[in-house]
């Protein structure tokens, strides 16, 4: 054999050794390379160590970097859904999300309260069970743009409006915003009936001073007595307007908390004896009894004596102006537990209760909750004059001082209105 052929020989086979050698060691760092990876993925990441190849260790470092940048980007993801998830569950307007067959995807807890419970995976129209929100949803499904509608639904009394957008980041899936805008509605009754009530009320008196006043012009004043008959209603009239007016703004001054309670010791016969006499005429004049029935030992109220005289005698008023001649106005007073009071947890103190019992027309049973709402007369059963202030002014002022006032009555029997104050405890 040539001996230079051998040494090339022997040149060669030793390079195939090392080649072999670095080829197996690669093969073995990338094995531990790739067992690294996994452990980067299942557990933390971990820093190469100094026998490392150099391109294995910066490729781990950059690995190392990127999965702590995941993890913070995860965790700030997962700060964002918490905080996007309790914004939802808070949220009184309804939130549904369904995808392009109409399956709701997600329903946070204000659409269960309107809608049932368990609306995931059901249908969208078996959700809403309305044909015009139905409809709406379909349009926009249908046409890709923002749809809004408006309904009232009879049977529950509310009134809705559902806004559905098309879902951007889902073909064909909607997104449904459902307002409840049953309290603004009523909000807005409440507007018309004052509107309506008070145009009423001042167009009254206003046409009855125009009309005397003509008459006048036209020659009664040189009648005495005529004309001292004129002025005497128009002195009515304008007294019905000054009343009026005075209800608004006490109304508005006690609403805004601009009243002030002068509160002193009183005791409750005190207050009824009061209101009785201030009352006793006008009840003669129409032909009513007016009776006290009050113990002269019942414990006393820390109370606004002229405040509350006021309350007894708004609802004094109503008894007479609804009951007719030769009826019976009874006032009382007696000490009962807050059990009785509606509306207020019993905390198991004695109050003193005082009610206003006659024997007048009553008040129909769907209008008794509603009685003492601002501006709300029971026009059907109780026709007559007046704006409907009294009551809410009363309920304000009793409220004020830590009481409850409400009525018992039914339709042709007769009407009781009740309200109570804290008993007054010693020290």
């Amino acid at each position: 054999m040539d001996p230079l052929l051998g040494l090339l020989i022997g040149i060669a086979s030793l390079l195939a050794i090392w080649f072999g050698w670095r080829y197996f060691a690669l093969r073995r760092r990338m094995a531990e390379f790739a067992r690294m990876l996994r452990r980067l993925a299942e557990e933390q990441p971990r820093a190469t160590s100094e026998n490392d190849l150099p391109e294995i260790g910066l490729l781990a470092g950059a690995v190392t970097t990127l999965t702590k940048s995941f993890n913070l980007q995860y965790e700030l993801l997962e700060a964002e859904c918490s905080r996007l998830a309790a914004v939802l569950e808070q949220l009184t307007d309804g939130v549904l999300i369904a995808d392009a067959d109409g399956l709701i995807q997600f329903a946070n807890p204000a659409a269960e309260r309107q809608f049932g419970e368990n609306l995931k995976e059901n249908s969208v129209a078996k959700a809403l069970r309305h044909h015009q929100l139905i409809e709406a949803w379909q349009k926009c499904q249908a046409s890709g743009e923002m749809q809004i509608e408006s309904v009232e639904i009879s049977n529950r009394r509310q009134f809705l409006q559902l806004i559905i957008i098309p879902d951007q980041h889902a073909p064909g899936g909607t997104l449904l915003l459902v307002h409840d805008l049953t309290q603004i509605r009523r909000l807005e009754m409440v507007r018309r009936d004052f509107v309506s009530n008070i145009s009423h009320e001042i167009r009254t008196p206003l046409a009855s001073l125009k009309a005397l006043t003509e008459t006048l012009q036209d020659g009664a004043i040189s009648d005495p007595q005529a004309a001292d008959r004129f002025l005497s209603r128009i002195s009515t009239e304008v007294d019905a307007l000054t009343q009026m007016a005075q209800e608004l703004l006490d109304l508005s001054r006690i609403e805004s908390g601009q009243v002030d309670l002068d509160r002193k010791t009183i005791t409750p016969k005190k207050l009824l004896a009061s209101a009785s006499e201030r009352m006793r005429l006008q009840a003669e004049r129409a032909g009513l009894s007016l009776e006290v029935e009050c113990a002269p030992d019942l414990p006393a109220v820390y109370a606004d004596g002229p405040r509350i005289e006021q309350v007894l005698v708004n609802l004094i008023h109503n008894a007479v102006k609804f009951t007719p001649p030769g009826g019976a106005v009874v006032l009382s007073a007696e000490v009962v537990s807050s059990v009785a009071a509606p509306g207020k947890p019993p905390d198991g103190e004695d109050v003193v209760r005082f009610a206003v019992r006659d024997s007048g027309v009553g008040i129909p049973v769907d209008d008794v909750p509603r009685i003492f709402e601002r501006f709300y007369r029971v026009d059907k059963s109780r026709a007559g004059g007046g704006t409907g202030l009294g009551l809410s002014i009363s309920r304000h002022l009793v409220e004020s001082h830590g009481g409850r006032i409400w009525a018992e009555s039914r339709e042709g029997q007769g009407s009781t209105f009740y309200f109570t104050l804290p008993v007054l405890t010693a020290g």
